[in-house]
């Protein structure tokens, strides 16, 4: 009943996309008018509806008209007409949805219409794609019509300055990545001015690749971290204690499902019996479970995970002594982000190269708690319909699938599944080969990078024999049918062979490369073998690209160092058109392009995106997947059974079954990994959720503490609350004055309001309450306030209270970050209690967010209070005659051989040595960092030689 009323009435989108087309008819009715106007008629309509937004008129008042000028300028500018389902899109973008779109459908362009339309209130558009090269391209390309309607366009990469990225920012449309724009956020809220924040409030953001961004960066969150204490020896040790330790696979327990490594207890025996061994225990300590043991069973844990879970080429590679993750889902190098608490260390141990030191979280953020900073949001892809509940639960936002601009010829074949990997690889190779020999561009699909490395070894060597014709004989020449009824012997067979095949293989390691290898991937019988990341960015044209062609040739002409005429570049790019058109017609005759995979993601989405690689615009194209038992995801889920049935049905070496039941089969376990992966990020989400209104109040108080020049009001109140916590917490209401802590509370006021008071005195009198000591304390407290603002000056006190207040909120907070850190580590066990553990963690948090407000009162209080202010002219000094002077730190000698070398008076051997006066350094040296190396040459740190003295 349910098909039969969506036969009759259509879908939910059909419906919504129905209404979304009726309205690019009233857009395309406005398409004379406009294209009637001169340019500079046509420029001035941004001011026209500017001023009518002014005068109160809405954008979707002005939507049809401003889109219709946007399809202008891009015909003038790029010779480009948007589609009537490329409007449809932008509407969806413009009402805050997400814009399913087939691959080669131009979502590129899609998004000029909405941007521009936005872009109208001032208030900036940010249009965020997944690397710095689509930002870049995509700033340059379409910013030539934003520019041509009189916007500015900023574009926003890593190794900006400041005042680059405020340019930026500042300007009508802003492109960058996730993380450029994530961090800077992060980054604005640890500045002390607010002439150094670059960003401004969050209008409106179109996210390129919605699914890759929102959902698969969304599993892990954006930190700003800063250095710890370094534990080089510390890692290396644990890492050769574990690899002695797996080589017995009883020690430990793997759960690749969950993503789990633990101890066995023969393992947990064993390595007590290594540690302890080899003295690596805290004294006086012979467990590894004591207390003071706690950090080592830490770091055996994340070693343990760094050999067993993490592999080389797959989840990272060493790149110039380096570990740099991969990203799982896009094959991309993700530079510079590391893992935390100690596992990116570990790994770094594990590949034996430099040790980075920790770092401690300075200030972090959550991709959904980012994003839904923005008042409205929206997103295209080419895959998000199987998200479409969490884009809704989490974003908020619907997803709409919009019909392609030409049917779609693709074909899409059953999974072919082998038993093991040599069958599959073979049948692949075969296929490739196949595809290659008869001028079909084929594009290979792998999961990992060690995958495509070693398939791209396989083609090397692999000797082939391909039937690539079958010609009927002479006299059944027109009657094909006929002939084909007869079998074989009917025709005379062709063969191709070879012993290697020519192809190019795109991962990580070819990063910069990878829009010039996807441009060739169209050729006739190009083999082109990528990671997930497969032609993000950049479409795969059959017969090439002519833009990535003509960069080419304009790059080769600048490395002749050849001027370029427009005239040349005329001439080659009718010469590329025609040889194009020429290879085109090859590949189309061939079949189209070909995609193999060959194995399955456990994300549907990331299949959908290879297969949606073929096909564009109405192209022919193919698509199959090979899999065999010993594929991970099989594996894990299935591959016991599916062998079992294999073998049952006495399936051959070499052969392959392939069903729609099979296909399900795969489709329901990748929906179990997708379910739990969503249940890790909507799980990380509550958590973050309970951060997150803490992180927003402490960055609005220190955005209020940037934007006052007089803050005395609140520190008065921080005084007196400081005040009425010490007499709360030292003289109690309702107890006895025999019960009172006078000793405590009379350190507590010297310490904290640097008061010397006569409190035994106070407290001896008869009768005398807390109340009382209370507004004796207040007066008191209000009184040396008073001396030190007359002492110091009023102008310099608000801005010391300023300064107080923004370095002890900050350090407040990373404290507290650090708190919640270690609190969602051992939350969980409260789940054995029959407790819910994020109902704990919420009531522990806030519990921490309070001690936090009070600890930032009593430091700000004490240091306003306490804090020493000398002001006086330093003495001046008489520079002593030397040439070259390097005095050793720890004897004073002069290591330059100077004999002559004057040295300040008093000794200079251990911690009773004086120290050497700023002024006695050479000109220049008393700007040196103290991490940096000494300029005298030594090869110590700065801190460490002239620097220990200074």
């Amino acid at each position: 009943m349910l098909g039969f009323a969506k036969k009759l009435f259509g879908s939910s989108n059909d419906r919504k996309v129905k209404d979304f087309m009726t309205r690019v008819q009233r857009i395309n009715a406005l398409e004379d008018k406009f294209a009637a106007l001169s340019d500079d008629e046509l420029r001035m309509m941004t001011q026209t509806f500017r001023d009518r937004i002014d005068a109160g008129e809405t954008l979707d008042k002005i939507m049809n008209e401003a889109f219709a000028v946007s399809r202008e300028a891009s015909k003038r500018v790029l010779g480009q007409r948007q589609y009537d389902v490329q409007l449809a899109g932008g509407m969806i973008l413009h009402d805050g949805g997400i814009a399913e779109m087939r691959t080669g459908e131009g979502k590129t362009l899609v998004a000029v219409a909405p941007v521009y339309l936005n872009a109208l209130e001032g208030k900036g558009v940010h249009v965020i794609t997944v690397n710095d090269y689509l930002a870049k391209r995509d700033a340059e390309w379409m910013g030539r019509v934003y520019r041509f309607l009189g916007m500015e366009v900023g574009v926003i990469v890593n190794g900006l300055s400041q005042g680059q990225r405020q340019s930026a920012y500042n300007s009508d449309i802003t492109y960058g990545t996730n993380n450029e724009f994530g961090f800077d956020y992060l980054r604005d809220n640890l500045v002390y001015d607010r002439r150094e924040m670059v960003q401004r409030p969050h209008n409106f953001a179109i996210v390129d690749e919605v699914d890759s961004i929102l959902i698969d960066e969304a599993r892990t969150p954006l930190i700003i971290s800063g250095p710890t204490e370094d534990r080089s020896d510390l890692y290396k040790i644990v890492d050769v204690i574990i690899k002695e330790l797996i080589k017995d696979p009883t020690t430990f327990d793997l759960d690749e499902k969950q993503r789990q490594a633990l101890l066995t207890e023969e393992g947990s025996e064993k390595i007590e019996e290594l540690m302890e061994a080899g003295g690596h225990f805290a004294e006086d300590t012979t467990g590894l479970y004591d207390a003071p043991n706690v950090t080592l069973v830490h770091h055996i844990n994340q070693a343990l995970r760094a050999n067993t879970l993490y592999q080389r080429d797959k989840d990272y590679i060493v790149k110039a002594g380096e570990v740099v993750l991969i990203d799982e889902f896009t094959g991309r190098m993700m530079t510079g982000r590391r893992l935390s608490e100690g596992l990116h260390q570990a790994i770094e141990a594990k590949e034996d190269v430099k040790i980075q030191p920790e770092n401690q979280t300075l200030a972090s953020v959550t991709i959904q708690n980012y994003f839904r900073l923005y008042t409205k949001l929206s997103g295209m892809t080419g895959t998000a319909a199987t998200e479409a509940q969490e884009f809704l639960d989490i974003y908020k936002m619907d997803v709409l699938e919009v019909p392609t601009n030409r049917p779609v010829q693709r074909i899409d074949y059953d999974d072919e599944v082998y038993r093991t990997y040599a069958e599959k690889n073979a049948a692949i190779a075969h296929q490739i080969a196949e595809c290659h020999v008869k001028g079909q561009p084929i594009l290979v699909g792998t999961v990992s990078i060690e995958k495509s490395e070693q398939l791209s070894e396989m083609l090397n060597t692999y000797a082939y024999k391909v039937e690539i014709s079958r010609t009927p004989k002479a006299e059944y020449a027109g009657r094909e049918k006929e002939a084909a009824k007869i079998g074989d012997e009917a025709f005379d067979i062709q063969y191709a062979t070879g012993k290697s095949i020519p192809h190019s293989v795109l991962n990580a390691r070819q990063h910069e490369q990878e829009a010039f290898i996807v441009a060739d991937a169209g050729l006739p019988g190009a083999v082109t073998i990528a990671t997930n990341m497969a032609g993000r960015g950049t479409d795969i044209q059959l017969g090439g690209n002519l833009e990535m062609r003509l960069q080419k040739w304009r790059q080769d002409q600048r490395n002749l160092a050849i001027e370029i005429t427009p005239e040349m570049e005329t001439a080659e790019e009718a010469r590329l058109k025609a040889d194009i058109a020429v290879h085109k017609a090859t590949a189309l005759e061939a079949g189209g392009l070909f995609v193999l995979g060959t194995e399955r993601h456990e994300s549907r989405r990331i299949d959908n995106q290879l297969r949606g690689r073929t096909g564009r615009q109405g192209d022919p194209g193919t698509s199959k997947f090979f899999l065999c038992c010993e594929d991970d995801l099989l594996r894990i889920f299935a591959g016991d059974r599916l062998d079992s049935i294999m073998r049952s049905f006495g399936v051959a070496e070499g052969e392959a079954i392939s069903h729609p039941w099979l296909n399900r089969a795969v489709e329901t376990a990748q929906k179990r990994v997708e379910t739990r992966n969503y249940d890790i990020r909507k799980n990380l989400l509550k958590y973050d959720d309970v951060v997150n209104d803490q992180r927003k109040a402490v960055f609005e108080q220190r955005q209020e503490f940037m934007d006052s020049t007089d803050l005395s009001e609140l520190v008065g109140e921080f005084r007196q609350d400081v005040v009425t916590d010490l007499v709360d917490r030292y003289l109690p209401p309702k107890a006895y004055a025999e019960q009172w802590d006078i000793d405590g509370l009379d350190e507590k006021v010297r310490a904290t309001l640097g008061l010397e008071l006569p409190l035994h005195d106070w407290a001896a009198e008869e009768g005398v309450s807390n109340e009382e000591f209370e507004e004796r304390l207040q007066a008191a407290a209000e009184a040396r306030a008073a001396e030190r603002l007359e002492l110091i000056g009023a102008d310099q006190t608000r801005g010391l209270e300023k300064q107080f207040l923004m370095q002890m909120i900050d350090m407040a907070w990373r404290e507290h970050l650090v708190h919640l850190d270690h609190l969602r580590g051992i939350i969980g066990l409260r789940g054995y209690g029959q407790r819910d553990p994020l109902n704990e963690y919420k009531t522990e948090a806030f519990s921490l967010f309070e001690t936090l407000l009070s600890e930032l009162r009593h430091s700000v209080t004490r240091w306003l209070m306490t804090v020493e202010f000398r002001f006086q002219s330093p003495p001046e000094m008489e520079m002593p005659e030397f040439q070259e002077i390097h005095l050793n730190p720890g004897t004073g000698e002069n290591e330059m051989g100077n004999p002559n070398a004057q040295l300040p008076e008093g000794r200079l051997d251990g911690d009773d040595r004086s120290r050497l006066p700023v002024e006695l350094l050479p000109a220049g040296w008393e700007r040196t960092s103290r991490n940096a190396d000494c300029p005298c040459g030594s090869g110590r740190k700065f801190k460490h030689c002239h620097g220990a003295l200074v």
